[in-house]
């Protein structure tokens, strides 16, 4: 018996076999990593909108400090910059004393974030790659907390506070806010991703402590995150008003509560009050245009795995 090879089948055969196979279908394009998607008309239109908006709120702060209180109160305000912008720049630094302010707010907002990222970086490792006894309970204590209105610590932290002679001092805003609830959960769930196993391992077979894991290991790894919570941290610090107002007096304001004194008259001045507020949001604009990329980096690396 010969044994025929699939060259050797006529050419009629082959052409009836393949004319009864299925047609293949075309594959639709579906977008997947790596690969750049074009906006439309309607996303650009729908950015543009957004980011006006977003601007908007700046620029009509810009205008209210540039004009007087009078021309701000015209039956059509003005939608354009005017000239006395510098004047009443100068008139909220001097009347609200705001050169200390800036010094003091620059304090609390520095002290406030580095220890929320040392201190919530830790708790977040410990949480994510530890195993200890009580880890699952200590988590949802952590959770819970952020349950409480901050509201309800206010009169038992002012009475600790003023035992510990702090009353009117920088320390009574910098010490409670050392670490936030919010940190250690934002920096657990990143770490419990984005940090394996196998690097902690690694480095412990070359002899490595645990203060130099977290040095050589972990760090590097939840650098973005902490970017992140840096950024927010700084912002909350820095824009604080209710616990700074009670804890400090007015001789020693961070910038929020020197504010307040422009519109605590009878009758305040809009316009300088709004030069006060634009100065108190040109240094969280400076922040964000230095790192404003970094921190979108690290928001987009903890929001896609893989």
């Amino acid at each position: 018996m010969t044994m025929t090879s699939p060259t050797d089948v006529p050419e009629p055969l082959l052409t009836a076999s393949s004319a009864h196979r299925a047609p293949k279908r075309t594959r639709r394009f579906t977008p997947g990593a790596g690969q750049q998607l074009k906006g439309g008309p309607f996303s650009y239109l729908a950015l543009a909108v957004v980011g006006i908006g977003s601007l908007l709120p700046l620029y009509w702060t810009l205008v209210a400090a540039s004009h007087t209180q009078d021309e701000m109160l015209a039956g059509t305000p003005p939608f354009l910059p005017g000239g006395r912008l510098l004047h009443n720049l100068e008139a909220a630094w001097t009347q609200a004393h705001l050169g200390k302010a800036i010094v003091n707010s620059v304090v609390v907002a520095g002290c406030i974030t580095a220890a929320t990222l040392f201190f919530c970086t830790l708790a977040g490792y410990a949480f994510a790659k530890m195993r200890f006894r009580g880890r699952g309970a200590l988590m949802t204590a952590v959770i819970l907390t952020l349950t409480i209105p901050p509201q309800l610590s206010v009169v038992p932290l002012f009475m600790m506070m003023a035992d510990l002679g702090w009353g009117g001092d920088l320390e009574a805003v910098i010490f409670p806010t050392l670490v936030s609830a919010f940190g250690v959960f934002f920096m657990r769930q990143y770490l419990s991703e984005a940090l394996p196993y196998e690097l902690i391992e690694a480095a412990k077979i070359d002899g490595a402590h645990n203060f130099r894991i977290v040095l050589s290991v972990v760090l590097p790894v939840a650098r973005p995150a902490m970017m992140v919570l840096g950024m927010l941290t700084f912002v909350q610090a820095w824009n604080d008003f209710f616990w700074p107002y009670l804890a400090l007096n007015q001789q020693n304001p961070t910038l929020q509560v020197a504010l307040g004194q422009l519109s605590a008259s009878y009758t305040p001045d809009t316009s300088i009050v709004m030069a006060g507020a634009l100065i108190s949001t040109l240094p969280l604009l400076v922040v964000f245009v230095l790192f404003g990329k970094r921190i979108v980096g690290g928001i987009m690396s903890g929001a896609v795995k893989g």
